[in-house]
């Protein structure tokens, strides 16, 4: 299935938890809909799809985190979506590639969480907003992690309610409570 269809259908069949939540998702597919190459890094305006995912460990109820090298903020793994991958693919090869984990597998085969969040110009590029659709993931070896330094200056497990403060924004509040009752 073509990975725009692929992902209406799963926004489709998504339940925003709350109003801001539900603009999020409105927006999302707007941007799907509105014929613009949602999925490309270079659409600017006013932004594109990316993909995020929330790695826990289920023994300890933790999830890890990774200080963004670029943006200096505590953040869940995930970045932008290659060319003809969806955005499933996308958040378990950006979770690896920021973690080290290689046998990361989704808690859920679903959604978790929508936000759409501002990110500041740089590298070349204008301030534009990021569509961001969010998975959670589990690993069995979370003693395996290994940073990764051209994206984060640290990485680390830390428990559902240090996340949220860490985080500190909504969209991150709102997510980890998601996943607290997944836990």
């Amino acid at each position: 299935m073509e990975r725009t269809a692929e992902l209406l259908e799963e926004l489709r069949r998504y339940h925003p938890a709350d109003a801001l939540e539900a603009h999020h998702h409105r927006a999302i597919l707007d941007l799907l809909g509105s014929g613009a190459a949602a999925f490309s890094r270079d659409h600017f305006v006013p932004g594109h799809i990316t993909a995020s995912c929330f790695i826990v460990d289920p023994v300890s109820r933790r999830v890890l985190l990774h200080h963004h090298r670029r943006l200096d903020r505590w953040l869940q793994m995930g970045g932008h979506v290659e060319p003809d991958e969806s955005t499933i693919d996308a958040a378990l090869r950006e979770g690896v590639e920021e973690s080290g984990l290689h046998d990361l597998e989704l808690l859920r085969n679903d959604v978790i969480d929508l936000d759409v969040h501002d990110i500041p110009a740089g590298k070349g590029e204008p301030e534009h907003a990021h569509f961001d659709v969010r998975y959670v993931a589990r690993t069995s070896r979370p003693h395996t992690i290994i940073v990764d330094r051209a994206e984060s200056n640290e990485l680390s497990w830390v428990e559902l309610d240090r996340a949220i403060v860490m985080m500190n924004e909504p969209g991150s509040q709102r997510v980890i409570m998601k996943i607290r009752k997944l836990t």
